[in-house]
């Protein structure tokens, strides 16, 4: 069958729940590094890119914003979230492995990642689950600070992957907050909005995605809404 459709998938909610692994290696890396003991339970992470949740965290503590301090704090972020993701809460999300592997096993499909984690970190939170060979190409927190500024370079690298253009009423993204509706909307792609995340059902409808899942249990289901091309 001929590859038509993209699907762009989030991370953290969407496809994994970490367990909180990523706060608390970040938290770890503020004292290590930095000598800060505090708390970022107040800080929102869902839907962020990594910069954008790191800025925050010198906001709140006074420390300057420099590249240098941001190499830093992500290394020593990354030298703390293996162990962390090795916690009893960590875990693949109801129907992920079953969709990712009917999606794969389609062949309309060509399926890349969309995620505010930079390329690192997403390598470690999703090998740790044995998902990371599902996706060859994607954008990353590494290409901007802003969720928004993202599809574009996931768009390019699906062209370049797949020798093909993904016009947008066949690219959908996929994800479990009101900043993957609004990053998807910026390149006029459709979005499916999982409730598995930190925002419930009925909070994503307030955002109008063109779909609003609970979980993506029902693999028929939800194949069939993506190769369909609309809710």
């Amino acid at each position: 069958m001929q590859t038509t459709t993209l699907l762009l998938w989030d991370i953290d909610g969407t496809l994994i729940a970490s367990g909180g692994a990523g706060m608390k290696a970040l938290q770890a890396a503020l004292k290590n590094v930095f000598g800060v003991d505090g708390s970022l339970a107040t800080i929102d992470f869902a839907g962020r890119t990594d910069t954008w949740i790191m800025r925050e965290v010198f906001l709140r503590f006074g420390i300057p914003a420099t590249e240098a301090n941001f190499t830093r704090f992500f290394e020593g972020y990354l030298s703390e979230l293996p162990a962390m993701l090795h916690n009893p809460h960590a875990r693949v999300l109801p129907g992920v492995r079953e969709i990712l592997r009917a999606a794969e096993g389609h062949g309309a499909f060509a399926q890349g990642l969309l995620t505010g984690n930079k390329r690192r970190g997403a390598l470690a939170k999703l090998a740790r689950h044995g998902l990371w060979g599902h996706f060859t190409f994607g954008a990353f927190g590494d290409d901007s600070e802003f969720r928004n500024e993202l599809g574009p370079h996931a768009v390019r690298r699906a062209r370049a992957a797949c020798g093909l253009d993904f016009p947008p009423a066949r690219t959908w993204v996929i994800g479990d907050t009101p900043h993957d509706i609004a990053c998807g909307r910026v390149i006029g792609a459709r979005t499916l909005a999982v409730a598995t995340g930190s925002s419930t059902a009925d909070e994503l409808r307030a955002h109008a995605p063109d779909v609003v899942l609970d979980d993506l249990s029902d693999t028929a289901r939800v194949l069939a809404l993506l190769a369909g091309g609309h809710g």
